[in-house]
């Protein structure tokens, strides 16, 4: 796996709080997690840090946190985001006080357009794959989310993406499944039941949003 704590800049530890230290501390189940949790969530500060964006892509519950994830990234989530100066003069004091700033990221489910057209006429399960093709680029990352690990249509996208140059991410159930072979940073949240990997989820994610958010704007 690559080491992307390596790439790109250091990141400042700085003495505020650590979003991801905050989840450990309220979730002891994930205590060993820490480390592929903080992986992932430095990867995208690298990646943002290079111009890069985030795809994210999951089906069922997973694709509604696909949705959820961007939604805390290309607003503001916990913190306050300053545009920065030469964007608040092209903008103007009326539209530059009504916005922040924000993380480029892309729910690839969310395009119903596009599935629906792919869907109907080629094979669905390479549908997140073709839009990796359209929108990866090198210092991007593919996010894939999927329980078991194994969901075909995310497993292509992994696949498209590590072949295309673009790091990965797989958040997963206990075993990992098939995209454990490929992704950059596995994070398996300890449960073997859907709903409950899905209520492990959304707390990891959360974390990584916030230190990330920290880690761009404070």
């Amino acid at each position: 796996m690559r080491n992307w704590i390596g790439l790109s800049c250091l990141i400042d530890y700085k003495i505020y709080m650590d979003a991801i230290k905050d989840l450990i501390s309220d979730f002891k189940n994930l205590r060993s997690l820490e480390g592929e949790i903080r992986n992932a969530a430095i990867s995208l500060v690298n990646c943002f840090r290079s111009g890069g964006k985030l795809l994210l892509c999951g089906n069922g519950g997973s694709c509604a946190d696909c949705e959820h994830i961007a939604g805390e990234l290309v607003k503001k989530f916990a913190i306050e985001r300053p545009l920065k100066e030469e964007i608040i003069e092209k903008l103007g004091p009326e539209l530059s006080r009504e916005l922040h700033g924000g993380l480029p990221a892309l729910s690839l489910p969310s395009m119903i357009g596009f599935h629906t057209a792919f869907n109907n006429d080629d094979n669905p399960e390479f549908a997140f794959a073709q839009q990796v093709v359209a929108f990866g680029k090198p210092h991007d990352i593919l996010w894939g989310i999927t329980t078991s690990g194994n969901s075909s249509n995310v497993v292509y996208a992994a696949k498209t993406a590590r072949s295309l140059g673009l790091g990965t991410i797989a958040l997963t159930g206990s075993s990992g499944g098939a995209i454990a072979k490929i992704a950059d940073s596995v994070i398996r949240a300890p449960a073997k039941d859907v709903a409950k990997v899905q209520e492990l989820h959304l707390p990891i994610y959360h974390a990584v949003c916030k230190f990330v958010e920290n880690e761009m704007f404070s």
